[in-house]
């Protein structure tokens, strides 16, 4: 801990001189502003130096600089001369750094912006890129800017490998034999403050969107079928269990003739001892498959709910609890009539075992 302390208006006007700094893509000055503002709000000094990756007497001499000349310390005057560049040989060390994410080069988060990735540049190669021109050269270098995704950190690389290359394709197989439906299935539920999304609005005021606060949903059961785009479905007011979901079970049996697949994830209902037992007694009709663990994005189904919370709530008002049944519903039964929707929603099948579905 440093024994120096700012006034709060010190550390104010920091923080404001290190927006500017951003603005104008200063990484020099952002990191010993940077620096400067954990030193106030008595950061220790090993955690300075972890973060920015620098020494300790770095640190020393920017804030004795700081205390000396104060404001002046933080400004820096334009290199002479023509700005140095990247080589070929760089910028191919630099692409294989960003793809690792910036965790794998010592940064603590796991997403790049324009400002870090210049950071990385000046402390790999002490060249000093306008962060402007960074997003330009990230460009060139193939990347584009996305929004990131969670994924969990529970997954097992092997067991979705697995699943892809050997059960998927054995599935498969035995529907076609069979001439059973396939079906991959999952629950939703809807709550009736509704969800919010992105909307047109004048600048500087946010949208608002009236809610009653009452923390109630209408439950779906679904189940989209891989060949035909089938929807079946079924809504209940009460809570998903297993006794429900095996109602579910009932009610899908008695809308098709024959084998039935059905490929499911690990929820507590669906692996229950209750519901297994139901499983085995109607194993002649019901064949029952697991997806690998932590794994949503291999149930097409879940795009499907994205689809209907888009139609049925999205900014949307329920004032009476009837009125956001109706909307899921509609929005449901529309889905339901348009099978080539839901086949689009296949796609990591579709597209990542071609020479099985042609087979």
């Amino acid at each position: 801990m440093f024994r120096i302390t700012f006034s709060k208006k010190i550390v104010k006007r920091m923080k404001v001189e290190l927006k500017k700094a951003y603005d104008r893509g200063d990484v020099r000055a952002i990191r010993r502003l940077s620096v400067l503002i954990m030193i106030g709000e008595r950061a220790t000094l090993a955690c300075i130096l972890t973060t920015w990756k620098i020494c300790q007497q770095t640190v020393y001499n920017w804030l004795n600089a700081f205390i000396i000349d104060r404001w002046d310390s933080i400004e820096y005057e334009k290199s002479a001369g023509r700005p140095a560049r990247l080589t070929k040989t760089q910028k191919r060390q630099l692409y294989g750094w960003i793809k690792a994410g910036p965790e794998a080069t010592g940064y603590l988060t796991g997403c790049w912006s324009s400002v870090l990735i210049q950071d990385l540049i000046y402390q790999k190669f002490h060249v000093l890129y306008n962060r402007f021109y960074v997003c330009e050269l990230l460009r060139n270098l193939g990347f584009s800017r996305q929004k990131a995704q969670f994924v969990s950190d529970h997954l097992d690389k092997e067991a979705r490998s697995r699943w892809m290359k050997e059960v998927w394709p054995k599935i498969l197989s035995q529907a076609k034999q069979l001439g059973a439906p396939l079906f991959f299935g999952d629950e939703a539920s809807f709550a009736l403050w509704g969800s919010l999304s992105y909307t047109w609005a004048p600048v500087g005021q946010t949208p608002l969107v009236k809610t009653t606060g009452i923390r109630k949903g209408y439950k779906v059961f679904g189940l989209i079928e891989f060949f035909s785009g089938r929807l079946i479905y079924q809504g209940i007011e009460d809570r998903f269990n297993s006794d429900s979901y095996q109602a579910f079970l009932e009610y899908l049996l008695s809308q098709c003739t024959g084998p039935v697949i059905l490929i499911q994830d690990g929820a507590k209902y669906h692996t229950s001892k209750s519901t297994r037992d139901f499983i085995e007694a109607h194993k002649q009709r019901l064949i029952v498959y697991q997806l690998p663990s932590y794994s949503p994005d291999y149930n097409p189904i879940e795009y499907l709910w994205k689809k209907v919370k888009t139609k049925a709530t999205h900014n949307r008002y329920f004032a009476q609890f009837v009125k956001l049944i109706q909307s899921v519903e509609e929005a449901m039964s529309i889905l339901a009539s348009q099978a080539d929707e839901i086949l689009r929603l296949m796609g990591v099948y579709t597209k990542l075992l071609a020479a099985p579905l042609t087979a």
